[in-house]
């Protein structure tokens, strides 16, 4: 990757110096309480890393879509206190964005100080189409950090939207990759060059429409291209099966039918599905194969005979990309064909195949379902950038990192 890095700026010197780092920290949570750590964690090596060289850091992140104003729910105070715990020191949060309190905490940080300001969506031009606003309000974040500052981006779960705090801030300050971002890039150009044989991906999730563009773009590449999720039912409607009251796109069931026509031989279905009365945890739940969905029930997880019929592919792999849930993993009853893809993808990794997955709920699942992060080659905590980046398509947050310090 042709882009100054962590190393670059850690051996340039960062003792005495405030570092804007921008990273993503869009955890879910339940109220204020944070359910999977994953991204926080993640974002750790590159904070530390500056923190132990003497920077005072200037964290910018974001957190759902409050669309441009202020609202509490989508306020940071629960990732400041997450992130003091995972640093082990205190990290103050800013009532604003680039506002008074955030630029008086900014002049106040010492060596090793640490501050997060506000949810950067809740300023409009964070997101904003028009570039000129955009510019505007990254030479406002970087002034947080001064003239002597620096820029290190380090959320890969964003460096495919150019917006103000990921792409337009590396027009003013010097930037770099944190260590996030540059192993990201690295492990999925493994998947772009010469992958090892055979190569399989895995999709789940709930939308054909989401990952079209990414079967397109791989299908003529992988040796078995293996479908599960809500978005199985739409292929299987292409087929011409019914399929009950399950997620079904029929807009998209057309384009289905072209890819089943031109990638028929890579493309996996399931061949059995759970279906439920309704979408529930406890709802009433059978097995049924996949071209016998009765009338008004609802698929929400792959059957035994698909883990089963996926395993044998998934085993034998040499490189498996994975992204995209089997089911609705969330409720223990439809947890079992995810679990059962997961453990196979592990079962390669034991044998010697690079397994990466592919973020999003993908990552989620591993950690909701006790697999354990060591088991797979790379979690990946970008599911979009990932995606979009296996797609072909040039990543904003990281053509800014390309530009001359």
């Amino acid at each position: 990757m042709a882009v100054s890095t962590l190393k670059d700026l850690l051996e340039a010197g960062v003792e005495g110096r405030k570092i804007l780092v921008r990273c993503d920290l869009n955890v879910p949570l339940d109220g204020t309480t944070i359910t999977d750590t994953g991204r926080i964690t993640a974002s750790l090596p590159t904070l530390n890393a500056l923190l132990d060289a003497g920077a005072a850091l200037v964290i910018t992140a974001h957190l759902g879509r409050p669309g441009g104003e202020v609202n509490p729910e989508f306020s940071l105070a629960p990732v400041a206190e997450k992130l003091g715990e995972e640093l082990g020191r205190y990290v103050q949060l800013a009532g604003d964005v680039v506002g008074p309190d955030a630029r008086e905490r900014a002049n106040g940080l010492t060596d090793g100080d640490v501050l997060l300001v506000e949810n950067v969506r809740f300023d409009p031009r964070e997101t904003s189409k028009n570039e000129a606003e955009r510019a505007e309000f990254a030479k406002e974040l970087a002034s947080l950090v001064g003239e002597d500052g620096a820029f290190v981006s380090n959320g890969f779960g964003v460096v495919h939207r150019a917006q103000a705090s990921v792409y337009d801030v590396a027009e003013v300050l010097p930037a770099y990759a944190g260590e996030l971002v540059k192993s990201e890039i690295e492990v999925l150009a493994n998947l772009t060059g010469d992958p090892g044989r055979p190569y399989v991906v895995v999709l789940g999730g709930s939308k054909v429409s989401d990952k079209l563009a990414v079967i397109e773009a791989l299908a003529p590449k992988v040796d078995s291209l293996v479908i599960g999720g809500g978005m199985c039912f739409t292929f299987l409607a292409a087929q011409g099966h019914g399929v009950g009251s399950s997620l079904l796109q029929e807009e998209m069931i057309d384009t289905c039918k072209r890819l089943l026509t031109e990638f028929g031989d890579v493309i996996t279905l399931p061949v059995d599905v759970v279906v439920a009365d309704g979408f529930a945890a406890d709802a009433p739940h059978t097995t049924v194969p996949a071209d016998a969905i009765p009338e008004g029930r609802m698929g929400l997880d792959i059957g035994p005979e698909s883990v089963a019929t996926f395993a044998d592919t998934l085993t034998s792999a040499k490189t498996v990309f994975w992204n995209g849930p089997m089911g609705v993993f969330e409720f223990e009853a439809f947890s079992a064909g995810t679990r059962g893809v997961a453990e196979s993808i592990i079962e390669a990794t034991k044998n010697g195949a690079f397994s990466v997955v592919g973020g999003g709920d993908s990552a989620a699942a591993v950690r909701t379902l006790g697999l354990g992060e060591e088991n797979f080659s790379h979690i990946s905590t970008g599911g979009g950038a990932s995606l979009e980046y296996l797609e072909g398509k040039e990543l904003p947050g990281v053509t800014a990192l390309e530009r001359d310090n």
